[in-house]
């Protein structure tokens, strides 16, 4: 017989006790492993069996984005700039990465909308919701990066041991993808106007990131690119894929610790929301 969990409710803010708070936060984090992972698969399987196209829908949206920005390049309508990358690699791994780092965003929110009905019935770690997102993006770039890789070599470009590394570029944007989408889920949750806003601004983020373009060498939109803490990401990703050594490795590290420590602000921000935003649903 499997041991009951007793769960005490009092009118103390769990800020009160911080150390107490952060070890029922990671607790919480392993009691909701099994449901994170039986809600990821259930989605996957519902993600893939209702799309006649299947998994080729995530390489749909980069292609189609590789194709428009090398017809405007080649004829001349935008002028994009060397790149160290025949350009239609560059563009195709840059809107594959970005991708993954919009997947990252968005999941936090969908995955605490798409649960409303069990978050007013049932009593369960809401890190559950977080994990199965995570679980599913990893799934979803297991399959891209597996058919990304093998497009490369037959074009190639052989990454060499650099390759090794590259895994560590993809939890780099699922961790800072993941520490900016769960800090708007609360917002989100409650105004559907942030949902509607964000992608609107992610669009024009992406094009201060070298995701289609190369960074620029001078003038007030270099200092753009290169302040955009994206930037480092998306381009140390890209060079352990591609082979080449990385540039901005140093501002890549700044990045992502600066993200593990929002997530954690992020993450106390959530747990402490969650009651406010389960009470406006049901009401």
């Amino acid at each position: 017989m499997s041991e009951s969990r007793i769960t005490v409710y009092t009118p103390d803010s769990s800020l009160a006790n911080p150390r107490k708070m952060v070890g029922e936060m990671f607790r919480d984090l392993l009691r909701g492993r099994e449901l994170a992972w039986r809600l990821a698969v259930r989605d996957i399987s519902s993600q893939y069996r209702q799309a006649f196209l299947g998994i080729f829908w995530a390489f749909i949206t980069p292609l189609a984005t590789t194709i428009t920005w090398i017809f405007l390049s080649g004829s001349g309508i935008v002028s994009v700039g060397e790149t160290n990358l025949p350009y239609p690699v560059y563009v195709f791994t840059g809107t594959l990465l970005w991708s993954i780092l919009i997947d990252a965003m968005n999941a936090p929110t969908q995955q605490t909308n798409a649960a409303r009905g069990m978050l007013a019935k049932l009593n369960f770690p809401r890190e559950a919701l977080l994990l199965s997102g995570i679980y599913k993006i990893l799934f979803n770039t297991g399959i891209k990066m597996m058919l990304l890789i093998g497009a490369l070599l037959l074009v190639g470009i052989n990454p060499g041991w650099s390759l090794l590394l590259f895994p560590l570029g993809i939890l780099s944007l699922i961790l800072v993808g993941t520490a900016i989408g769960l800090l708007i889920t609360p917002v989100g949750m409650l105004y559907t106007d942030v949902g509607r806003a964000v992608p609107l601004l992610m669009n024009f983020v992406m094009y201060l990131t070298p995701v289609v373009f190369p960074m620029p060498k001078e003038g007030w939109v270099a200092t753009l690119y290169q302040i955009n803490p994206l930037s480092p990401v998306i381009l140390t990703a890209r060079d352990w894929l591609t082979g080449f050594p990385p540039e901005f490795l140093g501002y890549f590290l700044v990045v992502n610790v600066a993200a593990f420590a929002l997530l954690l602000v992020v993450w106390v921000a959530y747990r402490l929301a969650m009651p406010i935003i389960i009470e406006r649903m049901s009401a």
